[in-house]
């Protein structure tokens, strides 16, 4: 569950929600998870997760970055999420592709080459109809 939340782009979790790699509690690494969640989370909680086995809370995650938004108690998850989809929904699809393909090219970059990245993608997105539209 915490590698597919952490592969996620946005991650809703009730407030009830735990998040841990355990595999040290029964001898082995969380190798596979660990790419994710290094890539989620901030590198010294997960780091702390994977190697000691640490459970974190809904709002402990939301701190370090591996969920996106708590749902508080009482409310329903399902519903929010759906709300959150039809929001999204909402975006033209070739601006949502555009978005997620500038960050995931220019997460490995350096920040100038970031954004010297974004600066063309933002050129390139004001010519588009959505933008046109949208202006």
């Amino acid at each position: 569950g915490c590698q597919l939340a952490a592969s996620c782009d946005i991650v809703l979790a009730a407030s009830s929600a735990r998040f841990a790699t355990p595999g040290t509690k029964i001898g082995f690494f969380c190798s596979t998870p660990a790419v994710a969640v290094t890539r989620a989370a901030t590198g010294k909680v997960a780091a702390d997760m994977l190697f000691t086995a640490r459970e974190l809370s809904a709002a402990e995650a939301l701190q370090a970055g591996l969920v996106s938004r708590v749902v508080p108690e009482g409310q329903d998850v399902a519903a929010e999420a759906l709300a959150l989809c039809r929001k999204i929904a909402e975006t033209p699809r070739e601006v949502l592709a555009n978005g997620k393909a500038l960050l995931a090219a220019q997460r490995g970059l350096g920040l100038g080459h970031a954004y010297a990245l974004a600066s063309e993608a933002m050129a390139c997105s004001a010519g588009r109809p959505a933008a046109a539209e949208g202006i």
